[in-house]
């Protein structure tokens, strides 16, 4: 369990993260969204001890990072692909994390097969290419057995193969008991993996809630519909008392998941329709929504100009 109160971090006069409250539960994938610029990094380097909060706590199974004995059996992360020496081997980087905290070297070889690197394990890691540097993350993560997981973008670098490989481990380690925390930018991703989701933008909390409920309150659903006989179904909707909320020659449109009243009216009228399909918005769009007022970085057509600046590449420690 991972629990986060009033956490706050200040880098000056820019607040990255604001008085962030929520829980990581076990057994399930929790996601963890933002803009960039929100305080997602941030948030997790705060988590790990990497980074120290100016305000607030956080708390793994209770205790600060800093005072669990053997942290890799604790809690496994992957923040950055490529953090380790490139001038050592997979194997050496490895069982240099695993012999300082207290890990049996066998379990070396163990993660090196769970994620796919037995072949290359002697080699060099400078000479490793983005995916495998991800899998050798992974592999760290993984060492100590631990029982919470924190990922930020794990699948960078990734293949098709490894995108769901990745997935199917997580799901995996979740259905153990295990705490999954896991950021991403993709969100047709994250909708296929996580079970529940905690949003934030510009360092505060938005949302807080099951993937399900998520897409439900910050998005439209509505019915689409296409027939021939375009003004016997309008009667037949007036008729049902079904509102209309979009109506042009080719596409009807209902507000909310009516599809069967709709099929019903049509039915009793005796009108043929070509489309009959609910329309659902998806995590994209959702995430689109609730977010719209808290992008940090707009991106504008067209070269910089001196009304529209250029993005500043510097300077940005504290974002995400």
């Amino acid at each position: 369990m991972i629990e986060l109160a009033g956490l706050t971090k200040r880098y000056g006069d820019k607040t990255a993260v604001d008085n962030l409250t929520f829980g990581v539960g076990p057994g399930i994938i929790t996601g963890f969204l933002g803009p960039n610029g929100a305080g997602k990094s941030t948030t997790m380097r705060m988590v790990l001890g990497l980074d120290r909060p100016s305000a607030g706590t956080v708390r793994i199974d209770g205790k600060r990072y800093d005072q669990l004995q053997d942290p890799l059996t604790h809690v496994g992360a992957l923040l950055e692909a490529k953090a380790w020496h490139g001038g050592r081997s997979a194997y050496n980087h490895l069982l240099c994390l695993a012999q300082s905290n207290g890990i049996a070297s066998g379990r070396v070889h163990e993660v090196l097969e769970t994620v796919g690197l037995t072949a290359v394990a002697k080699k060099k890691t400078k000479g490793f290419s983005m995916g495998m540097g991800q899998r050798l993350g992974i592999a760290a993560a993984l060492l100590g057995d631990p029982r919470i997981l924190i990922f930020d973008e794990p699948v960078n670098g990734l293949d098709p193969e490894g995108i769901h490989w990745i997935r199917n481990l997580m799901k995996s380690l979740a259905s153990q008991g295990r705490t999954v925390f896991v950021s991403s930018h993709l969100m047709s991703e994250m909708a296929l993996t996580a079970d529940h989701l905690v949003v934030i933008g510009q360092g505060r909390l938005l949302a807080d809630t099951s993937m399900a409920d998520f897409i439900a309150e910050n998005s439209r659903s509505y019915v689409r519909i296409r027939t021939p006989q375009r003004e016997e179904l309008l009667d037949a909707l007036r008729e049902a008392d079904i509102p209309v909320t979009r109506s042009d020659t080719e596409v009807l449109e209902v507000e909310g998941e009516l599809s069967e009243r709709v099929g019903e009216a049509a039915a009793r009228r005796g009108v043929v329709l070509h489309e009959l399909s609910p329309q659902r918005a998806s995590l994209e769009e959702a995430f689109m929504r609730l977010t719209a007022q808290s992008v940090e970085y707009h991106a504008h057509d067209g070269a910089p100009t001196e009304a529209t600046p250029g993005p500043n590449w510097g300077g940005d420690r504290g974002k995400s």
